[in-house]
């Protein structure tokens, strides 16, 4: 027995989910086989398609059938379909499951017995979908719902086995970012990818080989987003998707935003209308669905959201550039990190010598919208070339760190011992006299806030300078709906609805560049900002990206 088989094994002791194997409801298998274009119209005997974990054979049993419905109607012999598709799993229970269930669709459908028997064996493998040799032709459709387990279930051996082989497997994921990559690998042209599985990656760092390696490679052809509907046979926190792929340039996508009240009908309704060469938008009971012109065509973070947000996204993608800008001098960073704040953050103004004490920026001084500084200084180590100054020169400062021994027990100053008072992060100290518009990290709503300079930002902050920009004007286009609504395309939403703000999520809005801003408009952005009003900013905003603001959910109380 392999050591991932043994893995897989221990959960099935504990969960009655096994294997990471959750099961799909009947409805979830037949949409993504019309998707695929796996339907009885076609002579499905000459296509041929992979299942890459097949599991108990809820997605292989239905694409059996559709097989022997389009024999038949055809005319075709079934002993003639052994290499119209191959299923693979790694344990045997399922194998025998699957092969089983197959035999049996085959017998009721007219096979001999062993007919049946035969091409139940050649269709369902007993295999490790990730690392053996599953031969060289190449599929049609590669359908499924591939198993959810993360890298760190796995023992050592067989994740270094799985991330050498396939480059996508980065970070903290789950395995499915693989069977991804090795069906995408086996499609023909024209082939297709279906899946449900967790949409996770593409908005988390260990996705962002894989949506590389999409956007260069395949395109996207539908993503509906699944997260609240009843789409398995257990209740499970997957995040999931329908997710198709083509080996294919890309073209349009169908994007879909469903809830709760989303189920078998409004799923085979959407299908139908997203056939449909005219088809642009759809409505229906828990769904909303768009056809956007083209995917998203980089490897960055993915936007999620209601179809007519993602439109809105894909538009100023288009139309303009990033926050993050090195031909206006933006620049979006995080504030410093000291890794001993107890040590380094101090309100005594007189805890070390002057020059040394640095005026801090920090949550707190956000809070009423203006900045208000709370009296939060940084005991600088840095000098203003970001050297590390000498101790001997700084007696006081000496003295003081040194009444923090904890500061040589972090693994910063372990690994080099002679800077021992050193912070995490060095001090920039061209960022302290420089305007910046300061964003607290995590919250519901975007809430940028103007410090005039002199204050430098701790890391509980991200902020933002420009050489370009009114900061007033920026600020008010980052206090409007339309920067918020990147932030929640890009980002993972935690719990309570909180958003995260960080630097990889604001460097993703698009902002119309500084001098193209007519005066009257940059005006309004300027007045909104300095007065908090988030429906003015918004207003505004819309003028300079000249966008209706009805056309993409934006207008609630205005």
């Amino acid at each position: 027995m392999s050591a991932v088989e043994q893995v897989f094994l221990e959960r099935d002791a504990v969960s009655p989910v096994s294997y990471g194997e959750v099961f799909t409801r009947r409805w979830v298998v037949e949409v993504l086989l019309d998707l695929t274009g796996y339907t009885v119209d076609r002579d499905l005997g000459c296509l041929y398609l992979i299942e890459p974990s097949c599991g108990s054979g809820a997605f292989l049993g239905p694409a059996v059938e559709r097989l022997i419905a389009s024999a038949s109607s055809l005319g075709r012999d079934l002993a003639t379909l052994a290499d119209a598709i191959r299923a693979y799993d790694l344990q045997p229970e399922h194998v025998r499951t699957s092969r089983a269930l197959c035999r049996d669709l085959l017998v009721a459908a007219g096979a001999a017995q062993a007919t049946a028997t035969s091409l139940a064996a050649t269709w369902v493998r007993h295999a490790d979908f990730l690392l053996d040799n599953l031969g060289g032709r190449e599929a049609d459709v590669a359908i499924g719902n591939p198993p959810y387990i993360r890298y760190d279930d796995l023992d050592d051996v067989t994740a270094a086995a799985y991330r050498r082989t396939w480059s996508t497997m980065r970070g903290r994921g789950d395995i499915y970012v693989g069977f991804i990559e090795r069906c995408l690998a086996m499609l023909k042209p024209e082939g297709r990818l279906g899946f449900i599985c967790a949409d996770r990656w593409m908005r988390n760092q260990y996705g962002a080989t894989l949506r590389e390696l999409v956007a260069a490679r395949y395109s996207v052809e539908h993503i509906w987003t699944m997260h609240d509907v009843d789409a398995f046979e257990a209740q499970v926190s997957a995040y999931p998707a329908i997710t198709v792929l083509a080996n294919r340039p890309q073209g349009p996508a169908v994007v879909a935003d469903t809830t709760a009240d989303f189920g078998a009908a409004q799923a085979f309704a959407l299908v139908k209308a997203a056939s449909d060469s005219r088809f642009h938008d759809f409505l229906d009971a828990g769904v909303k669905a768009h056809r956007l012109p083209h995917w998203f065509n980089s490897g960055s973070f993915w936007p999620t959201g209601s179809p007519a947000r993602l439109a809105l996204i894909e538009l100023l993608n288009d139309r303009f550039g990033p926050l993050h800008d090195p031909a206006t001098g933006t620049r979006v960073s995080i504030g410093i990190a000291t890794g001993a704040d107890k040590a380094y953050v101090t309100k005594d103004h007189d805890a070390v010598e002057p020059d040394r004490m640095l005026p801090l920026s920090m949550r707190q001084d956000l809070m009423t919208g203006s900045f208000a500084w709370q009296g939060n200084y940084l005991v600088n180590p840095w000098d203003a070339d970001g050297r590390l100054v000498d101790l001997a020169d700084y007696p006081r400062m000496a003295a003081y760190l040194r009444k923090h021994p904890g500061l040589k027990d972090r693994f910063v100053a372990k690994k080099a011992p002679g800077s021992w008072y050193r912070t995490i992060d060095k001090v920039n100290a061209a960022v302290t006299d420089r305007p910046k518009l300061l964003i607290q990290d995590m919250k519901t709503s975007i809430h940028p806030v103007l410090e005039a300079g002199g204050h430098y930002p701790h890391h509980n902050l991200y902020y933002v300078v420009s050489d370009a920009w009114d900061m007033e004007v920026l600020g008010g286009l980052l206090l409007s709906r339309i920067a918020q609504a990147f932030i929640e395309a890009y980002c993972v939403r935690m719990r309570g609805g909180t958003l995260r703000f960080q630097a990889q999520y604001l460097k993703q809005i698009r902002v119309p560049a500084p001098d193209a801003i007519p005066g009257d408009i940059a005006e309004a952005l300027r007045d909104a900002f300095c007065r908090r009003d988030i429906l003015a900013a918004t207003v505004a905003a819309a003028k300079a990206y000249d966008i209706d603001l009805s056309s993409y959910e934006l207008t609630e109380g205005l």
